[in-house]
């Protein structure tokens, strides 16, 4: 099996040897890669301009890629490229994740998630030098996991803050795409992520911690959402108090909306928990976007949140509001009301040993 590195002098000579669906990704790759690098850079140096790209449109596009099309994202993420060059490169240790490791991490970057996101408020939103700093050492942290574990399994499908979030929206995937990273299949992790059908957090109860983190991100992100977007970005970070505030509302709407869903599990039928599932995925979603899209164009209800851009003077809410229900009907029909497909995010490659005894 030949290790192709990711960077401009290689290009060439993977051109010439990769199908043409491999090059176009290839080139994705580089793109998206040097485009990180690039938004990297100006979020230490020109922080302004970096904080809106970032937070006003990247990631309110990721849910939408996420619901759509996880596999596009995974293939792109200049993070997981990042991430990957130890093993592209050869100096993976290459070792296999146990199901009870990939588990930790999973619980552990789902944690994350819910302790660095209510940071936005005091810290990130406004803080380039900050977010540039959280970015950089996640990169760091997935490119040491790299050295040991093989492929995706130690940061893009466990450690990756992101990943909860991929797993809840990206479970009725409506495109499907070519694996850009793996060209064989090494069963890096069971089960990929990446080439399991209608993969969903709460998929694999084998364990504790497995059902732990699917309840917690199934059933609790609906009210972190909600209880997010009740924060102004006007904390600071100088007391207790000011630490209670930027979590209070977060993590309350998380206890109440999982309460919510045990409850609920508890009374429907198992035949219908996979419909539970996805009407709180789709309740997430929704959320985010009902508040999110609004305050983007300057219809916040806090006047300290930065707008990506302000038509409070030019339009009519209303005609903002039909777009946002609009899309939330979308998200919704994606996610519970259209038939399974039974599609993973990315088609499986070929194993490697089926690979070598050709």
């Amino acid at each position: 099996m030949t290790n192709y590195p990711l960077n401009m002098e290689g290009l060439p000579a993977i051109a010439q040897e990769l199908p043409s669906t491999e090059r176009i990704w290839k080139l994705f790759q580089i793109i998206s890669w040097f485009g990180g690098l690039i938004l990297l850079s100006l979020l230490f140096f020109i922080p302004d301009i970096a904080l809106n790209i970032f937070w006003n449109i990247l990631i309110p596009i990721a849910p939408l890629i996420f619901l759509i099309s996880p596999g596009t994202w995974r293939n792109i993420c200049p993070m997981a490229i990042a991430n990957l060059l130890p093993r592209h490169f050869g100096f993976s240790a290459r070792q296999k994740l146990s199901t009870k490791t990939n588990s930790i991490f999973n619980l552990a970057g789902l944690i994350a998630l819910y302790l660095i996101v209510p940071l936005r408020h005091a810290l990130f939103n406004d803080n380039g030098f900050a977010t540039g700093i959280l970015i950089l050492s996640m990169v760091l942290i997935g490119i040491t996991l790299s050295f040991f574990y093989e492929w995706k399994s130690a940061w893009c499908s466990g450690l990756c803050p992101i990943h909860p979030v991929e797993k809840l929206y990206g479970s009725n995937a409506l495109i499907s795409v070519s694996n850009a990273h793996c060209r064989t299949c090494v069963n890096c992790v069971v089960p990929c992520p990446d080439s399991t059908p209608d993969i969903h957090p709460l998929l694999v109860k084998k364990s504790s911690i497995q059902q732990l983190s699917g309840y917690l991100i199934t059933g609790g992100f609906p009210g972190f959402i909600w209880g997010w977007f009740q924060v102004p970005d006007e904390w600071s970070l100088n007391s207790l108090h000011n630490w209670i505030e930027v979590y209070l509302y977060p993590l309350s709407g998380m206890i109440i909306s999982l309460s919510c869903f045990i409850l609920i599990k508890q009374i429907i039928s198992p035949i219908q928990e996979k419909k539970l599932n996805t009407t709180f995925a789709a309740i997430s979603i929704s959320t985010y976007y009902w508040f999110r899209i609004p305050a983007l164009f300057g219809f916040s209800k806090f006047i300290s949140e930065r707008p990506l851009i302000n038509l409070s003077g030019t339009i009519d809410q209303v005609w903002l509001t039909c777009i946002v229900l609009l899309l939330i009907f979308f998200c919704y029909y994606q996610l519970v009301v259209r038939k399974r497909r039974k599609k993973s995010w990315s088609l499986r490659p070929v194993f490697e040993k089926l690979s070598k005894t050709k």
